[in-house]
């Protein structure tokens, strides 16, 4: 019984954690993990860096959105697949509720000044959001040469080629498993 309850407890801790911030945080994907990091890693101690870095890969690699996906891989590894099924849910709540008011009035204010200067200023405050979030990530992915290797020469075909993103997750983690081949043989 007391562990129908605890389930129970957390569930709706990731119902209104995820709610919350799906209704009060901008910046898209990027800025919830920030989020997170401070909550679950550096607050509540619930895992480690390394850990969010994974939940965070495994939901960009996976199809759909990696916020989405992330969420959904927290929510489990709290309280199951319903915990999984909880989070999403309240991530996506509010957001989709203003999307449902916002497209009966879309038209009406589409070309008004204040709200074009409005999201002007919102697209400048998430850069430095985003920023933050890979910063803070950064000690956890790029321990090494190799990393920085792989971060340097995904930056570089991601943003300069058309290459697909899906094969350079691939290919990063291919590099990644063949990087640590050749250390643990002493190959360097």
């Amino acid at each position: 019984m007391q562990e129908r309850t605890s389930k129970a407890r957390k569930v709706l801790f990731l119902f209104g954690y995820f709610a919350r911030i799906g209704a009060f945080t901008f910046g898209g994907g990027w800025s919830i993990i920030t989020q997170m990091q401070r909550d679950f890693v550096e607050e509540r101690h619930w895992m480690t860096e390394e850990e969010l870095l994974d939940l965070t890969s495994i939901g960009r690699s996976l199809p759909g959105v990696m916020i989405g996906n992330v969420s959904f891989l927290f929510g489990f590894r709290m309280a199951g697949l319903v915990g999984g099924l909880t989070a999403v849910l309240g991530l996506n709540l509010a957001p989709f509720l203003v999307l449902l008011v916002l497209t009966r009035v879309y038209e009406q204010f589409r070309q008004n000044a204040y709200v074009l200067r409005a999201l002007g200023g919102i697209r400048a405050a998430v850069l430095p959001i985003m920023g933050a979030a890979a910063l803070k990530l950064k000690k956890s992915g790029l321990k090494d040469a190799g990393g920085w290797l792989i971060a340097a020469a995904t930056f570089v075909v991601g943003t300069f080629t058309g290459f697909s993103r899906v094969l350079i997750v691939l290919l990063g983690a291919a590099a990644g498993i063949a990087i640590q081949e050749a250390r643990q043989r002493g190959l360097r």
